[in-house]
């Protein structure tokens, strides 16, 4: 199953010989101005912002800060989106295209002055982002999305015939001046400054409830309180979902990142393809020497039980173009996409006018959370922003969102029913070490893992959030949901949300 040329376990470059600070568990109840319930890169920017403007603020992360998506990420800021502007003409007209650029394009314009502004150390530069093709179906596509550009005064950008990288290509886009970075060293200095301003921050800290009114209430698993004014729910899936419906409104996507020293020199630049399946390219730095980031393969969560295949499909391609002398780090990323792909940004609901939501990045993150963080910060301030309408989570569109509400959650109604029909034929003693199945325990489905020590692990696979059937993740070793994409570790520990309570543990024997 383990491929011997790439790391057994995930690991992300992003946390390596990084001395990142560590702040205590919420031991009691708090009371604050804006309680904030995610430590990731909206959270924390937004905390920051609001601390700045004199506000006494409280994060609160359910593990560590940053140890989520924005941890595994491949930090492109850029406004670059893949082929999306064409596609937002088409479906919402150039004036909300345009909006939807500008505001990314202010979010990475803040990220440049906050790193210039600080001289923080973040392996900050500025790097062209290109879209490439090397399908003669996908050339058109590439064409109107560079016309698309012009029709809304995207500046910097050029239709190429040719560019360095050695992939095979027909063509590709450009969009110059944009930035990549090492998220984490940036984050680590706005934390630096949110908690000389103030700000707390409390991790292994889990929201499991939340109450409405002037004075919003978030309760902890420990069944603490934190009392606020208004509220950001920051927490990549919205930990919180009575009115909203969130789970019925974004799809939850995996992808996968290699990092690889390469046998030949990289570029430099920012590259994306438009075909399927994804690849996507950028460099960092290792011990003084250059890596390149591969990344692709997108896929719905839990629906694939093989995902180990798409790591040694990208290490195939790694090899083809660039070769590899060695593979220090593997991870994999899951960010949600809402139905009309425009992130949620605002009211969490019509109804209430103190509590707000940010999700729905569509792999973008680096950008559309800095843009989150700026906007909920002027809501809150009661500044308007020009950029509120675009990103607003009660927004409805007939196209394309009736379509894709009733086919996406057709196929939950179908993987609900599925899971709960399916009669798993593996035994538990079959399990070779290192390996995980569903099997059948006591005449019911169960969740087995043999660990590298022979030990089996044995769960309930019964997501805590709406009752699917989880399915074993072979390339995480983790249990993850076809329906809202929650996910848990062999052990049963909740890793994704929106499930916020651990799995069952059955039993545990050598």
């Amino acid at each position: 199953m383990t491929n011997q040329s790439m790391p057994q376990f995930p690991e992300s470059y992003w946390f390596q010989n990084l001395d990142l600070p560590t702040f205590p568990k919420l031991q009691g109840d708090a009371q604050v101005e804006v309680a904030i319930v995610g430590g990731g890169m909206t959270g924390i920017t937004a905390a920051y912002l609001l601390a700045k403007e004199g506000r006494k603020v409280a994060v609160i992360e359910a593990g560590k800060i940053f140890n989520g998506t924005t941890g595994h990420t491949t930090a492109k800021a850029t406004a670059q989106h893949g082929l999306i502007y064409d596609e937002l003409i088409s479906h919402f007209g150039e004036d909300k295209a345009r909006l939807y650029y500008q505001a990314n394009d202010q979010a990475l314009q803040f990220i440049k002055n906050i790193v210039r502004e600080h001289e923080i150390d973040c392996d900050f530069s500025e790097e062209d982002a290109y879209i490439y093709t090397n399908s003669s179906q996908k050339m058109q596509s590439l064409i109107d999305e560079y016309e698309a550009y012009q029709r809304l005064g995207i500046k910097n950008t050029e239709y190429l015939s040719e560019i360095e990288i050695l992939v095979e290509h027909k063509a590709a886009i450009a969009m110059r001046s944009q930035v990549q970075f090492h998220p984490l060293k940036y984050l680590k200095h706005l934390v630096e400054q949110l908690t000389k301003l103030g700000g707390q921050i409390y991790e292994n800290t889990t929201a499991v409830d939340m109450e409405e009114g002037d004075q919003p209430v978030v309760t902890t698993r420990d069944g603490h309180k934190v009392y606020c004014q208004q509220m950001i729910i920051a927490s990549h899936y919205p930990f919180y979902d009575t009115k909203g419906f969130y789970f019925s409104r974004l799809e939850p996507s995996r992808s996968y990142v290699l990092a690889v020293k390469p046998e030949k020199k990289y570029p430099g630049g920012m590259y994306i393809n438009a075909e399927k399946p994804t690849r996507s390219l950028r460099s960092v730095t290792y011990n003084g020497e250059q890596l390149i980031l591969f990344g692709g393969h997108e896929h719905h969560t839990g629906k694939e039980k093989n995902t180990h295949q798409y790591y040694e499909a990208i290490e195939a391609f790694a090899r083809e173009t660039y070769g590899i002398a060695e593979i220090p780090y593997r991870w994999s990323a899951q960010d949600p996409t809402t139905l009309d792909k425009l992130p949620f940004v605002g009211r969490y609901s019509p109804t209430v006018d103190n509590i707000y939501v940010a999700t729905g990045y569509r792999k973008w993150g680096m950008t559309n959370s800095t843009n989150a963080a700026l906007l909920l910060t002027d809501l809150i301030m009661e500044r308007d922003n020009p950029f509120k309408d675009v990103f607003d989570p009660n927004r409805f569109h007939a196209d394309p969102d009736v379509k894709k509400f009733i086919s996406m959650n057709a196929v939950v109604a179908k993987d609900l029913v599925k899971g709960k029909l399916e009669r798993p034929a593996t035994d538990p003693d079959s399990l070779k070490n290192d390996e995980g199945a569903a099997v059948m325990i006591n005449g019911e489905r169960a969740g087995a893992y043999r660990d590298e020590n022979g030990v089996l692990h044995l769960v309930d696979t019964t997501c805590t959030h709406m009752g699917c059937e989880l399915e074993w993740n072979n390339g995480e070793r983790s249990w993850d949901c076809p329906c809202h994409g929650s996910r848990f570790s062999y052990k049963g520990e909740v890793m994704e949300g929106p499930a916020e309570t651990p799995l069952k543990r059955i039993a545990e024997n050598s």
